[in-house]
């Protein structure tokens, strides 16, 4: 079988490319290849489910732009295909004078990005949220709420309705790029070949690169999120989503509340390393994966940087108390009976040699193939944007997001 293009990868930013692609090159063929029996199996469908205004990132970075730009275009096509979003706004909380001072450096960073935001103090959160507790907060009121399982079932449509295949329980094995095509080697079901070959492989992403014959700049480091729901009782504790004012050291942000679009309240993530790439069970080890990231030097050198932190995040996972003392700073009505079990995440998370986490979008290109090395958060929000500077990118077409010069 030859094509056109061939995306390995049938999660979110995986579906936004093709989507970008086909938009880009009506007629043209094109793959979509999952290794799993149903797209967005992974980091797409195991998330807060939040469409994110753009609040905690770098002024000019990538992440900056597309958040913010994914925000607006994420609406737009919901509205455009049916699929369900809220817009309830997010709350950021600062629970003590450091935290106040932080809360503000967001403010700030706010205003850098062009995102609309208000300075609250207690009173004024206690009016908007008479549940949650705090010296003060930020209200972003663009931060909305959408199931990105069911966004990106929409995509996946929207690719077949334009000509493209989505085939499921296509594992690639092997990619083989000559001056005139990639070929890639399929588990159990033959080949492919293509003219242009794009990888988004999330959690596998630096895997499916060596196999493309790169070596590519970092590694990725799974950390597990823990989630919990609170039961139905407790779905109207909020009425925006409640996120803790971040710590610097990691890029997580902290044990938040977050209204979901079906109606419930879940409580999370944690961010814990975790022995196996796509080990949602807390007890699920894979021996590739643990070596892969124990034999890694960079993870060694980023150890030291995470210090107290990482074993804070191990608590939280050991400790429910633990955990529940966090929602607590900012909502002392919960009980640790109120912690119902919800599915677990997987964030793959991209680590140089250095030991450095690499917090923003991260890509490197062959002749024939573009590899999406690091699409952490906000890459759900941001996936229709990347889709799009992907495509740019696999067409050598100028980068539609550049920055003004």
């Amino acid at each position: 079988m030859k094509v056109d293009f061939c995306i390995v990868g049938g999660g979110i930013v995986g579906l936004a490319t093709a989507r970008a692609l086909l938009e880009r090159r009506p007629g043209a063929s094109l793959l979509v290849l999952e290794k799993e029996a149903a797209l967005a199996t992974h980091q797409t469908s195991h998330n807060s489910g939040v469409i994110h205004a753009g609040v905690y990132y770098t002024p000019g970075s990538l992440k900056a732009r597309l958040c913010r730009e994914g925000n607006r275009l994420t609406r737009e096509f919901c509205r455009a295909h049916a699929v369900p979003f809220e817009v309830p706004g997010k709350l950021i909380v600062a629970t003590d004078s450091p935290e106040v001072a932080r809360l503000g450096a967001l403010g700030e960073r706010c205003r850098a990005n062009g995102i609309d935001h208000r300075a609250l103090d207690g009173a004024g959160l206690r009016a908007l949220e008479p549940r949650i507790r705090g010296a003060a907060a930020l209200l972003v009121p663009s931060s909305g709420i959408v199931s990105y399982t069911a966004l990106s079932a929409a995509l996946g449509r929207e690719v077949q309705s334009r000509g493209g295949e989505v085939r499921l329980g296509a594992a690639v094995t092997a990619i083989d790029e000559s001056t005139d095509e990639v070929r890639l080697a399929l588990a159990g079901s033959g080949a492919v070949r293509c003219d242009r070959m794009i990888a988004c492989a999330g959690l596998q992403s630096d895997r499916i690169a060596q196999l493309a014959g790169l070596d590519p700049p970092v590694r990725i480091v799974p950390f597990r999120g823990e989630y919990f729901r609170l039961p139905a009782a407790l779905s109207g504790v909020v009425r925006h989503l409640i996120y803790p004012v971040p710590d610097p050291a990691l890029p997580f942000l902290g044990v938040h509340l977050t209204r979901m679009i079906d109606g419930s309240v879940t409580v999370g993530p944690n961010a814990v390393l975790s022995f196996a790439r796509e080990g949602y069970d807390r007890a699920r080890f894979d021996l590739r994966d643990t070596a892969a990231t124990l034999g890694y030097g960079g993870f060694w050198r980023l150890l030291p940087r995470l210090g107290r932190s990482a074993l804070a995040e191990l608590r939280s996972s050991l400790s429910r108390g633990y955990y529940l003392a966090q929602c607590r700073k900012y909502c002392p009505e919960l009980r640790l009976e109120d912690l119902m079990p919800y599915p677990t995440g997987i964030r793959a998370q991209a680590v140089d040699r250095g030991g450095a986490l690499v917090h923003d979008f991260l890509f490197a290109d062959t002749a024939r193939t573009v590899h999406v090395l690091n699409a952490p958060s906000p890459a759900a929000t941001a996936a229709l944007p990347i889709g799009r500077m992907v495509a740019a990118r696999t067409l050598g077409e100028p980068d539609p997001y550049a920055p003004a010069a």
